[in-house]
């Protein structure tokens, strides 16, 4: 879908030059003389680099749509990840990087969501939250205020998180898996 320069919007995937083009950010600029342009910066969503490129109203650009299936993760071998589709039972393996720091809180029969381009995987989304056992808390300093303190604790999956005073070892626990922060005791 083609649509004007000054049209580009921060998270927008773009074709240019080749590539595609994520908008990182978008400013519109209006110079005393000449005309108002859009400066955008666009990371590369395949090597990661950067680029700043100013689109005037008159240029056109293709917007990019990305195919957004759910899989369900199967198991991870080494610095590769296999996921299944729950529908068609086709098998898909990608890159651990693809996944990124996330990947720790990968869990048997996890949905994730797959984003891909002409059939080749992009990004792979986790769900926001993930419930996780602490395995390891740090004792309670006493004369510690309960609303202001965080003691360092570990999860089931090696990951080190900071808990409140309350939460001991064996507790479950919901965690941001975007931040890798505790959220809250999981009600279960």
């Amino acid at each position: 879908m083609k649509i004007n320069g000054n049209e580009i919007r921060p998270g927008n995937l773009i074709e240019h030059k080749g590539a595609l083009w994520r908008a990182v950010k978008c400013q519109a600029v209006k110079p005393g003389k000449g005309g108002a342009f859009n400066q955008v910066e666009l990371k590369d969503i395949r090597t990661g680099t950067k680029l700043n490129e100013r689109f005037r109203a008159s240029e056109t650009v293709e917007k990019v749509r990305l195919e957004q299936n759910e899989y369900t993760y199967l198991f991870a071998d080494g610095d590769m990840i296999t996921f299944m589709d729950s529908e068609t039972f086709e098998q898909i393996t990608v890159n651990a990087e693809l996944v990124g720091e996330p990947a720790v809180f990968l869990q048997d029969g996890m949905v994730v969501t797959i984003e891909s381009f002409e059939g080749e995987p992009l990004a792979v989304t986790l769900p926001e939250h993930v419930v996780c056992q602490i395995v390891e808390a740090d004792a309670v300093v006493k004369g510690q205020t309960q609303s202001s303190s965080f003691k360092p604790a570990v999860l089931d999956n090696g990951v080190r998180i900071l808990v409140p005073p309350h939460i001991e070892s064996g507790t479950r626990v919901v965690v941001n898996t975007t931040e890798c922060t505790y959220l809250e005791r999981a009600k279960d």
